[in-house]
């Protein structure tokens, strides 16, 4: 699943005229980057959220035969959060019988990355998790903590002023690592997520991990990774391209 619902705020004035996911770095637009990149991975059928300009998206998509993908449109008509869209899209992993449902994949369409989608999965699935989230050890304003077993334990906030923990079990020197925005998901989740309506994914697997639920950490610090939510960071990405630091091939 291509989360793509958002309204894009932080990318104004890109996105006075557009959903985000429509948003071109170097000439390609983020949908397309991110569905070009799953299907490297051998990924073929996938389900977008939409919200902001979704008939753009659905247009453009048509116009561009799927990219030879199986696509899916899943359309909030009031915006769910990441938790929300995902749980409104369940039938989209639940279509098949139950002993054969894989764990799939939940990707931000504004980062791009270099993360072996490979090797995370065959990592979610050596280590049967529940859900397995790509992070990394750089700076940000938002951590998630793990413990010493590469196991949600809770996250941190940081702003100049303070800094806040939140622990939702007890660990010792929990560790602080940068999420990317990309998940391996055991469909199973679904049966577990209590929350409804609009709610954040990462509260879902905070309440999970307080309950012993098996929340893994998939180290990528030496991967590539950029977060796109912003005007200069889409510029910084085109400089990346053109400078060889990353490929859209």
């Amino acid at each position: 699943m291509i989360l793509a619902a958002g309204l894009g705020t932080r990318l104004r004035p890109l996105t006075d005229d557009r959903p985000k996911a429509l948003v071109e770095v170097a000439g390609h637009t983020l949908l397309e980057i991110a569905l070009n990149r799953l299907r490297t991975f051998g990924v073929r059928d996938v389900i977008v959220n939409a919200h902001h300009y979704a008939d753009k998206m659905i247009e453009y998509l048509k116009a561009n035969a799927n990219f030879g993908m199986r696509i899916e449109i899943s359309r909030e008509e009031v915006l769910l959060d990441t938790g929300g869209g995902l749980k409104k899209a369940a039938h989209f992993f639940l279509e098949t019988d139950e002993n054969s449902r894989e764990p799939f994949l939940l990707h931000n369409v504004d980062v791009i990355s270099t993360i072996d989608l490979a090797r995370m999965m065959q990592f979610h699935r050596a280590n049967d998790a529940l859900a397995t989230l790509a992070v990394q050890a750089r700076e940000t304003s938002r951590y998630l903590l793990f413990d010493d077993r590469g196991e949600l334990c809770g996250r941190q906030t940081v702003s100049a002023a303070s800094e806040e923990a939140e622990l939702v079990r007890i660990a010792e020197d929990a560790e602080p690592l940068a999420f990317s925005g990309i998940h391996v998901i055991s469909p199973r989740l679904f049966s577990k997520m209590e929350e409804d309506g609009v709610f954040s994914i990462i509260s879902t697997y905070l309440r999970l991990a307080a309950r012993e639920e098996k929340i893994l950490a998939f180290r990528a610090d030496d991967s590539y990774w950029r977060d796109l939510g912003r005007p200069e960071h889409i510029l910084q990405a085109a400089e990346d391209i053109r400078d060889g630091r990353y490929s859209l091939a």
